[in-house]
């Protein structure tokens, strides 16, 4: 059950800067003692995360330039659902697809979580593929950089605990993975 005493009313909103993949907005609210303030955020689209096995049990993962970060982050496919995707898996598929070259016989949905609910809107589904194989050639943004790779769960595993991963979607997708795995022995 909510509790509505700790709701805020939302009296205006407007969009303050729009950009590809994101957009600030700024909403005028009323807190629950009657104080009127902005709350600014981040509103971008859902996305999904896609932690894909290949047919030898192997992860394919990815390297891109992150810009705002001035590195190269080893991690995950992930991107946002489009308009035209017919449901969550068909975004994880495409996105699968186009950042790697892979294509999976399988997608079963992990979870869906809400990572900076106290800044952003952001939403991200994250699914497992298995039975992923390179059947197609990247089809990548005109903003992304990426290289593809396979390793082992194990080897990523280290990475997340070694803290040589700091994505912190592939972080979640391998903890999650592994408290799913923990449950269904």
């Amino acid at each position: 059950m909510t509790d509505d005493s700790l709701s805020w009313e939302t009296i205006d909103s407007q969009t303050s800067y729009t950009c590809p993949g994101f957009d600030v907005e700024t909403d005028d609210v009323r807190l629950p003692d009657g104080t009127e303030t902005t709350f600014d955020y981040l509103s971008e689209p859902p996305a999904v995360i896609v932690l894909p096995f290949t047919s030898d049990d192997d992860v394919v993962v990815i390297e891109e330039w992150r810009q705002a970060v001035g590195r190269i982050n080893r991690g995950l496919p992930v991107g946002s659902v489009e308009p035209d995707d017919r449901s969550l898996i068909a975004a994880a598929r495409r996105e699968l697809r186009e950042e790697t070259g892979y294509e999976g016989d399988e997608f079963e949905q992990l979870t869906t979580v809400e990572p900076m609910n106290g800044a952003a809107n952001s939403v991200y589904h994250l699914f497992v593929a298995r039975g992923c194989e390179p059947t197609a050639e990247q089809d990548l943004d005109h903003n992304e950089s990426i290289r593809v790779d396979t390793t082992t769960f194990e080897a990523l595993h280290d990475a997340v605990a070694n803290d040589e991963i700091r994505d912190g979607r592939t972080v979640l997708a391998v903890l999650r993975y592994l408290i799913a795995d923990e449950r269904n022995p």
